[in-house]
């Protein structure tokens, strides 16, 4: 799936928290890695916080990722940023714009907000995925697997492994996120239809109480009566603390219903080996896969 190519230049925002300053040596670190495929960064004066957690208001942040959807010369979009506060750029985005000049667009965790607004607004396939994932722990595979997926013809940063819950087969176009964070998009216009969707459920913190919570809102929201399946990626507080009930317990208590397909996977998520998957796409997945 070739989206870049040497000699591109690409754009790097951060739409929710403001990154610390410390983590200037790594985001240079990321030029660099980025200067080795050829690719030049362009940054976005909304990177760091400036006063508390913000990097500048949602209108000043939003303003930021639009100069760069309307900058020709801009091949992608990189948002490097995580936390709470992404939706506070959604009223500010002009996704008529945006409509008509796509571009990729990544992110993972408080961007679940952006991806799926963007998605759900414009129709355009958006990225869950951290670019920072490049100069991570799992460096070295994740190099070689972004260049190869996103400047060659490969697919490898795509394909994940997964364990069948429950279900053969399930088949549809991928929306969802962070569990958490996700549901701020509840009531508003920029949800995503979970008509005949797959939904990806990932999550960072979060005990028992706060699953169960939000699992008890998409119920209450009706999604588990639309979708055709479920993705449940990594939980990480949940699994490195070995809770009981487990996010798989909790969700088929939740749904009760045998019918919709489940698939559990450890490779997406916030995970520094985390692995992309775009919203958007329709997906097919059987057992024996």
């Amino acid at each position: 799936m070739k989206l870049l190519s040497s000699g591109d230049k690409v754009g790097i925002v951060a739409c929710s928290n403001g990154l610390d300053e410390k983590n200037r040596n790594k985001i240079l670190n990321l030029e660099n890695v980025l200067g080795t495929f050829g690719l030049n960064l362009v940054y976005s004066e909304r990177i760091y916080k400036s006063y508390s957690v913000f990097n500048g208001n949602g209108r000043e942040r939003a303003e930021a990722v639009m100069k760069f959807f309307l900058d020709e010369e801009i091949k992608a979009i990189f948002d490097v940023s995580g936390g709470d506060v992404a939706n506070e750029v959604l009223e500010y985005l002009d996704f008529e714009v945006i409509k008509k000049n796509p571009k990729p667009f990544f992110g993972y965790s408080d961007l679940s907000v952006v991806i799926n607004a963007l998605y759900s607004k414009t129709n355009m396939k958006t990225y869950l995925y951290q670019i920072r994932n490049l100069v991570e722990s799992n460096d070295e595979r994740q190099i070689e697997e972004f260049k190869s997926t996103f400047m060659g013809e490969g697919n490898e940063l795509l394909k994940f492994n997964y364990e069948w819950i429950q279900g053969r087969s399930m088949e549809g176009t991928i929306v969802g996120g962070n569990i958490r964070c996700l549901l701020k998009l509840s009531g508003t216009e920029y949800m995503p239809d979970f008509q005949d969707k797959i939904i990806l459920f990932e999550g960072l913190g979060g005990d028992v109480p706060k699953m169960a919570t939000y699992l008890t809102q998409y119920k209450q929201l009706g999604v588990f009566k639309k979708v055709k399946g479920i993705i449940l990626g990594s939980f990480t507080e949940m699994e490195k603390e070995k809770y009981s009930p487990n996010i798989v317990e909790l969700l088929k208590e939740k749904i009760n219903d045998t019918n919709i397909p489940i698939v559990k996977t450890s490779e997406i998520g916030h995970g520094k080996e985390s692995r992309c998957i775009i919203i958007g796409e329709k997906v097919k997945l059987f057992c024996g896969n």
